[in-house]
């Protein structure tokens, strides 16, 4: 006669939950079941709140990477979350479809076909292109188990899209935010276009490092009675690692405040500040020197020094840009190359010089250097320094350097006329900082991260020489050159563009976009033409709170959450935040959630190169998409994150102990009707009420880390109720009762009213992450069971103030603590050969601390169960044998082989076995569930 002979509860439900998870195989089945019960329109319904997390739009230019895993799944947790909590949070994905690497991806392919096909045609190809990839990234995001509007996201190339932000265009201008400039800005030679600095990256690189003498042309002899003689020329010396920018100098830049010498050299009387002549001195090494004069930096203002190798002047000024950082104090000063230089230039009324084509090669005024590729020009430049006797010393150094964020080249300061967004001179800086007074960032250094990089931000340059993206809206009278555009004009295009798309202005002419409209204010002209630059794509992705968020009836501006990875401060979240600023006088987000970078298991960054590129796709097929999330809701997405197989092994161990939990328990109450059988709380053994004291502890801190958004806690005291206060404790213990005890009786039932309650609620915790899981779990689950057809349609956990027990709870954690300390002596034994299962033992107990004492005395009744024993003893005395514990101070434990013959049924050792002739093979306490029938 074997267990199941005697009425054991052990089968699983019929409906077969399996041991085996294979979720790669599930969870397409999942997706489709969501999808044809519309079980995310659902959630949205009948729900007042309302929770608005507004997409980051990615580029549809490629397959999805791990860092893009991350974003979806942290902002989908967040969401269901939401939701279940009775919030109307609904996801509207969004993709960013215009713009350079579309561009050159397409033209690339199309190679010299390109030629002969007019910029429509290239656009559309352009537009096919974006789609493809957004279709392949939409597919593989709902893999992820992502639910939103997938049938209706937005897209920048949508005509309403486009016609929203030429709105924004409109408004910025017409609050005195946007302006035509000759400006220095990033230029990429590569790619020939301007660039915004969120698409400039820093990468290490080699330049040549000059020290070069611009002769004074002015008699500082007799000024500062220097006392020299006519032979001996002062100079002042500059240090430069972009020799190729010195055609386009105009001025010496010098801080007014710091001391200044004249130094008597072999190279002449040389002039550069005194902080930084030891350094200097040691860089040209030049060990022979004498100071014959000091002089404060304003008294050299307006010193006229002649450029070494073109015929015009370089005029001393005074900038407070200037630092004692590097080089010489004396900043060579190129108003066309440089944003430091541009300002200070204007200052003093300075021309604005930039010789150098959008290829990167040098124009005339680059003198006898015309025509060399920037880099080449570097070469010939020294070479020329120094057979004239200007180069006082070269070296070559590795230094960080601005480089191209797509094609990856290094980039150029070049002044060129642009589009810009004002920001220097104009309040929107100030008043975008103050808009961040109300923004909450999590985590907090998000604050400091945006304020800094809004403090020392340029103008942005929004205008892009390219076809594929959204139109400058403006327009050129041919007779005058006379710039054309309002906010009444840019309103007329989007009304064009609104029911044609962006391809309106290139089909249209001027006088068919602008009607009425079309005429000179300045000359009264008629005859136009159109602005050929586009808008920076960040401009686009940067009007989205406005092009979705006031445009879509469920959801409202501004929204509650932005979130998206740590680049963003100088990027999506910060060209947000100044079209929203500019435009509507605030942030467009209450809150800015960011996560760091996804690196290797190294901690190194992921590179196709290095070949340490961890795909999505690969993880899902391998070990499904659970586990994934279960990776993102574990690590601390505040900084840069790692991932790799063996952290995955790893996460699918901590799922299988979730996930075995939920089997053991949906396999034991298949029977369990809560309306009739659920047992009350009043009547419970001590155990469950501690189970469920321990179970509403973890209600509470789940729950506030959901509302804190930090993950990472959550899944950890999930993991640990799961896997030690459950599997490894309260469970274990329970089978006896489950298995042996009477079907009906209130002893069983008692424990399946609390496992009923562990199960849905943990379901319900672990739903928003393990939202495949979940949902396994919920169908599998009885029907009387449960209310809702989805976990996800589902309310959120209530709290029951009952169930905490402080006192309760004290007390079993002792009780486990003896547990442990009790199971390594059992465990020896087993080494030992002195028993087998720990059924086959008895333990015997010591302590002579008289309060450890009275805890064994109070708890005798449950030690046998707690130890999962036949027998406890508790002596009055240490007795041969023993063992003291290491835990527990002044106990000590010995285990023996209980007395005894095993039952049966429960495998219990007893002394009364087969009282009852009828069962001579059961305990009495088998007997009696039997007879009972």
């Amino acid at each position: 006669m074997d267990k199941k002979d005697y009425g054991s509860t052990l089968n699983l439900p019929k409906t077969g939950f399996k041991m085996k998870a294979n979720l790669p195989h599930k969870e397409p089945e999942i997706l489709k079941y969501w999808e044809n019960e519309k079980i995310y329109e659902k959630s949205l319904e009948g729900k007042e709140l309302e929770f608005i997390l507004h997409d980051g739009p990615p580029y549809a230019n490629g397959n999805i990477h791990i860092g893009h895993a991350l974003n979806k799944i942290l902002k989908d947790i967040i969401l269901k979350y939401k939701r279940l909590r009775g919030y109307k949070a609904p996801y509207v994905p969004g993709w960013d479809t215009h713009g350079l690497p579309i561009e050159l991806q397409v033209t690339k392919k199309l190679g010299s076909k390109v030629k002969d096909m007019s910029e429509l045609e290239i656009r559309d190809k352009c537009k096919d292109h974006a789609l493809k990839f957004v279709d392949k990234q939409k597919e593989d995001f709902k893999r992820l188990g992502v639910l939103g509007e997938w049938d209706d996201p937005y897209l920048t190339l949508n005509p309403k899209f486009e016609a929203k932000q030429l709105e924004v265009f409109a408004d910025l201008y017409e609050n005195n935010y946007i302006f035509k400039g000759l400006k220095p800005i990033h230029w990429c030679p590569s790619c020939q276009t301007a660039l915004a600095e969120a698409e400039i990256e820093y990468q290490d690189i080699g330049s040549p490092s000059i020290y070069v003498k611009f002769e004074v042309k002015d008699d500082l002899n007799s000024k500062f009675n220097l006392g020299l003689s006519e032979d001996e020329k002062v100079s002042v010396v500059i240090w430069t690692t972009t020799p190729w920018t010195l055609p386009g100098n105009i001025a010496i830049s010098i801080h007014p405040r710091f001391e200044y010498v004249f130094v008597k050299t072999s190279k002449g009387i040389l002039i550069l500040a005194k902080g930084m002549l030891e350094q200097s001195m040691a860089e040209m090494e030049i060990s022979d020197y004498e100071i014959i004069k000091e002089v404060i930096g304003s008294e050299l203002e307006y010193v006229k020094c002649a450029h070494p190798f073109l015929g015009r002047d370089s005029l001393v000024i005074l900038g407070e840009h200037v630092t004692l950082e590097a080089g010489t104090g004396c900043v060579h000063t190129a108003p066309g190359h440089g944003q430091d230089d541009y300002v200070v230039g204007t200052k003093y009324k300075l021309p604005i010089i930039s010789p150098i084509t959008n290829k990167g090669v040098l124009t005339e005024d680059a003198g006898e250097f015309a025509g060399l590729y920037y880099s080449k020009a570097n070469v010939a430049i020294i070479e020329h320094l120094e057979k004239t006797g200007h180069l006082l010393k070269t070296k070559e150094i590795e230094h960080s350097y601005p480089h191209c964020w797509r094609c990856k080249n290094p980039v150029i300061f070049r002044a060129t006329e642009q589009w810009f967004v004002k920001v220097e001179d104009s309040d929107l800086r100030e008043k975008a900082l103050k808009a961040l007074d109300d923004v909450e960032f999590i985590p907090e250094w998000g604050r400091n991260r945006i304020t800094s990089m809004v403090e020392g931000r340029p103008d942005w340059c929004i205008s892009r020489q390219r076809i594929w993206g959204v139109p400058i809206p403006a327009f050129y009278c041919e007779s005058c050159n006379e710039e054309i555009v309002s906010k009444e004009t840019v309103l007329k295009v989007a009304e064009k563009v609104k029911e044609e798309g962006t391809n309106a202005w290139i089909k249209y002419t001027p006088e068919e976009l602008l009607g009425d409209l079309a005429k000179c204010p300045k000359c009264g002209g008629t005859h136009l033409r159109k602005e050929s630059n586009i808008m920076d794509v960040w401009f686009d992705s940067g009007s989205s709170h406005r092009a979705v968020l006031e445009v879509r009836d469920n959801l409202k501006w501004p929204a509650d959450l932005y979130l998206e990875g740590s680049d963003q401060h100088r990027g999506w979240f910060q060209t947000s935040l100044l079209t929203s600023v500019g435009t509507k006088g605030a942030a467009p987000y209450k809150k800015v959630l960011t996560h760091g970078f996804v690196n290797d298991g190294k901690g190194l960054k992921m590179s196709k190169s290095t070949g340490n590129v961890v795909a999505p796709q690969e993880i899902i097929n391998k070990y499904g998409s659970d586990i994934l999330r279960l990776w993102c809701a574990s690590v601390d997405y505040r900084d840069d994150v790692r991932i790799s197989d063996n952290i995955l092994k790893q996460m699918a161990e901590s799922y299988r102990r979730i996930r075995n939990t939920a089997r053991y328990i949906l396999g034991n109450i298949n029977d369990f009707e809560p309306s009739t059988d659920k047992v009350e709380y009043s009547n419970m053994p001590e155990i469950d009420k501690w189970a469920l004291n321990k179970l509403e502890r973890l209600k509470r801190k789940v729950t506030e880390n959901y509302e804190k958004y930090e993950f990472y806690n959550l899944f950890y005291d999930i993991h640990y109720f799961a896997s030690v206060y459950m599997s490894s404790f309260y469970l274990d213990i329970l089978k006896d009762r489950l298995y042996v005890s009477s079907k009906n009786s209130e002893a069983r039932r008692a424990a399946q009213t609390v496992m009923f309650e562990i199960l849905t609620t943990l379901t319900k915790l672990i739903s928003p992450v393990l939202t495949f899981t979940a949902e396994e779990i919920w169908k599998i689950l009885p029907e009387n069971l449960k209310e809702k057809e989805s976990i996800l349609l589902e309310d959120w956990i209530t709290e029951n103030d009952i169930y905490l027990n402080d006192e309760l709870d004290e007390k079993w954690e002792k009780l486990i603590e003896l547990r442990g300390s009790v199971n390594k002596v059992l465990e020896a034994a087993r080494r030992d050969k002195v028993i087998g299962h720990s059924l086959n033992a008895e333990v015997i107990l010591y302590s002579d601390d008289e309060k450890y004492k009275e805890l064994l005395k109070e708890n005798y009744d449950r030690l046998e169960d707690i130890f999962i024993v036949s027998k406890v003893t508790i002596v009055e005395s240490k007795i041969e044998g023993m063992t003291k514990t290491e835990e527990i101070e002044n106990l000590y434990v010995k285990a023996d082989k209980a007395p005894g013959e095993k039952c049966e049924r429960c495998w219990k050792y007893s002394e009364e076995l087969g009282k009852d002739e009828e069962h001579p093979t059961l305990c009495p306490r088998c007997t009696d569930v039997i007879n009972e029938g």
